[in-house]
Order: structure tokens, then C-alpha cells, then sequence
């Protein structure tokens, strides 16, 4: 195995198979209470009576659907069936339709509100367990609540989609999505994960009225969100469209890079994909030049002053991968491929959790694990690193296939 692409996809899927998915798979099922459980802090200890996150449960499907997917294992398979079985069962709003934002560690509704970001989680779970199994029923859930989505999240005046609503959707206060965002009616974050779910719906249901609200998604994005040097995403905007959050996310930003070009090759729309792959390499070149460490790792946060801390958070890192390896397939330039190996290199030194398993939350600005941070939790959960494998893995069998 002498070829560096070779050897890297080796890397990539023992990775992905023996210490993400083997992790979720060991440790975080539920066995007293259904589904998986809440919170697990950095040394494997169960948190007892931790809420379940719509989205921690959304992801454990994504992953362990997309893993079936890719290698067809019944293991898998069974991860993906008990998420989906719990979403329907406990998270699902038999009264007004649409999926609670938390349940409580026996599986009762604890915060009942309807969270754009959540509802798109699901939408993006739901369409990836479809495009495993070819379920018809799994299908009809997700567009069922893409129409839900639609019907009560999309801002009909101004366009784009809003946080989040009350129980019945109706217009609440109650906006942000943790206690790190502001309460704001419209977010980057909310619409970048609507796009991506809205891209892996199109994958499996060729719907025009899906394949409009895409190209208008994407159209939104580039005329709002990205600044007007096509360099970063505004994180924070009114529900007219003004900046609220001078803030810059790095992690977002080369996310997001990725995410719409990937948008717009499912769409199909040439001219779209030419506008958006500019945009894509701009925003990969912002964050080469200003994101990212000696170290090879990508910072988290800045604003207009610099640097807002010097903590690297797992997530950023496995977007990077994916990110910068993107913008050298579109450009060539070998300084992308670069600092994607980079950014894997820092991954497995720093990352990696090598003794008890999956990944640190992050490291502080001495590369030493946060250990008060938890391994599992309603934000800590098997997407961004495993899609970083997933997608690194199908990209560079692509490559080596060729050879």
C-alpha cells in the first residue's frame, strides 16, 4: 500500500468502523430506557437523568444509516432501525405534527418547542435511512415533515426559514438554540442544515416543489448570509435580513463551503454550481489564510478583532478535512490537499481519544483534551467526525479506483 491515497482511506475507514461506530455502538445504547442515552462525560461515566436531544438521536440514525449504506452490516443496521424506532415513538408530536426539541431520559417531552434546526435534522435522517433501506414508509416521513417544515418554518415575506416555534407553531420568544446563540429569528446555522437536508431529500425524491425551495435555498444563502466579499457567513440575522453577529465561525465557514457545492451538484443547476463552487473556494482561501493553527487545526471563533479563544473543538476539525479537500478537487491547487492532511494529521494526535475512545470535545490553547467537556451529549454526537470519514472515504476511492 504504497499510494498516500491508499494508505489515508485505510486510516479513514479503520477509523470510522472500529473507534467512532464501535464506540456508539458499545457505550451510549439505552438499555434501561430505550433509544441512547443523554449525556456521557470524558471518562465514560453515565450522566443519570440526562435529557435525549432530538438532534443526538437525528445523527445516530444519519450515521448509522449512511454506514449501512456504505458497507451493508446488520450491526448497522440495527443501530439505525432502534434511532428511527425511538424518533417515531418518543420524539414525534402525535397532536400538532413535527418533533420535540428534547424528551427526558424516560422519554417523555421535557422542551415540546419546534426548532427548524431539529425538524431538518430529522428531514436529513430520515432521507439517508430511506436511501439505505428503500423503506417507502421511511419516506413518507421525511416528506411529511418537509412539508411541516415548510408550512410553519418558511418565512413567506422575507423568504428563508425561521428558528423555531412554540409546540402548536405558533411565533415564540423562545428562538436560540443553546445558550452560546442569540435569540435571533434567523440564523446561518438553521439554514445551512436545511440545505443539507433539503440535498439529501433531493437525492431520493425528485420532487419539483423540493427541487424550488433547494435553488431558492442556496440563493438565499449566497445573497444573505455570505458576506459581500464571499468569504464568511453571517452566524446571526433579523427576520428582514439584517446582520445581527459580527462573528466569525471557521468551522461553519469551511462547512459550509462544501455543503453548497454539494447542494448544487444535486441540484443540477450549471449556473448556480459555477456561482456557488467561486464562492466555495473563497471561503476555503478566507479560512486557510486566517483559521488555521501552525498546529495544523482550525480555530474555532473570531471577530473583527481576531481570534476570539484559542480552544479547537472537535467538529471544525473533521469539516476542514472534508472542506479543504473539496476546494482542491474543484481548484487543483495543492495547498488545499495540504492542509486537508493536515487537518487529519491534528485529528489523530489531538483529537482521537486512542485510550477510551470516539473523540475529545476539544483541546485548549495547550493541546491538552477538555476534559470537563463530555463525549456524549445533546451536541456531541457521531456526525460531523463520521461524515468526515464517509465523505473522505468515498472520495478517495474515487481516486484510487482511477489508478
Amino acid at each position: 500500500m504504497n499510494n498516500p491515497s491508499e494508505l489515508w482511506l485505510s486510516q479513514l475507514e479503520k477509523e470510522l468502523q472500529d473507534n467512532i461506530l464501535g464506540f456508539w455502538m458499545k457505550h451510549t445504547v439505552d438499555e434501561e430506557h430505550g433509544g441512547f442515552i443523554g449525556e456521557i462525560d470524558n471518562k465514560l461515566n453515565i450522566i443519570a437523568g440526562a435529557e435525549k436531544s432530538l438532534v443526538l438521536n437525528a445523527r445516530i440514525l444519519w450515521t448509522f444509516a449512511s454506514a449501512y449504506r456504505l458497507y451493508q452490516l446488520p450491526e448497522y443496521l440495527t443501530i439505525a432501525e432502534r434511532a428511527y424506532a425511538y424518533l417515531l415513538e418518543h420524539f414525534t408530536d402525535k397532536e400538532y405534527g413535527g418533533l420535540f426539541w428534547m424528551v427526558d431520559a424516560s422519554g417523555s417531552p421535557s422542551q415540546p418547542k419546534k426548532q427548524i434546526y431539529g425538524q431538518a435534522f430529522a428531514v436529513y435522517a430520515l432521507a439517508e435511512f430511506y436511501h439505505a433501506t428503500g423503506r417507502p414508509e421511511v419516506l413518507e416521513e421525511a416528506i411529511q415533515l418537509f412539508h411541516i417544515v415548510e408550512k410553519y418554518g418558511y418565512d413567506p415575506i422575507y423568504k428563508g426559514y425561521i428558528e423555531a416555534l412554540s409546540q402548536d407553531w405558533q411565533m415564540t420568544d423562545d428562538l436560540s438554540l443553546s445558550t452560546k446563540d442569540m435569540n435571533e429569528k434567523k440564523s446561518m446555522n438553521t439554514h445551512l442544515h436545511v440545505l443539507e437536508a433539503y440535498t439529501g431529500l433531493y437525492r431520493v425524491w425528485k420532487s419539483e416543489e423540493l427541487r424550488d425551495k433547494l435553488a431558492e435555498l442556496i440563493e438565499m444563502m449566497l445573497e444573505h448570509i455570505i458576506d459581500d466579499q464571499g468569504q464568511h457567513f453571517h452566524l446571526f440575522l433579523d427576520e428582514e435580513w439584517n446582520v445581527k453577529s459580527d462573528r466569525i465561525s471557521y468551522g461553519h465557514d469551511i462547512e459550509g463551503s462544501w455543503l453548497l457545492v454539494e447542494a448544487a451538484e444535486t441540484l443540477g443547476d450549471k449556473e448556480l454550481l459555477q456561482r456557488v463552487r467561486t464562492v466555495a473556494i473563497s471561503m476555503a482561501e478566507a479560512v486557510l489564510a486566517d483559521g488555521v493553527a501552525g498546529d495544523g487545526g482550525i480555530w474555532n471563533e473570531a471577530d473583527h478583532n481576531g481570534l476570539i479563544n484559542k480552544e479547537k473543538d472537535w467538529w471544525p476539525q473533521a469539516e476542514a478535512v472534508v472542506g479543504f479537500y473539496n476546494a482542491y478537487q474543484l481548484t487543483g491547487e495543492s495547498k488545499f490537499a495540504d492542509a486537508a492532511r493536515a487537518a487529519w494529521t491534528f485529528i489523530d494526535t489531538y483529537m482521537v481519544d486512542h485510550k477510551l475512545g470516539e473523540w475529545y470535545w476539544g483541546v485548549d490553547e495547550n493541546l491538552q483534551p477538555m476534559a470537563h467537556e463530555p463525549k456524549v451529549s445533546a451536541w456531541k454526537c457521531p456526525y460531523h467526525n463520521s461524515r468526515a470519514c464517509f465523505e473522505m472515504i468515498h472520495r478517495l476511492s474515487l481516486i484510487t479506483k482511477g489508478n
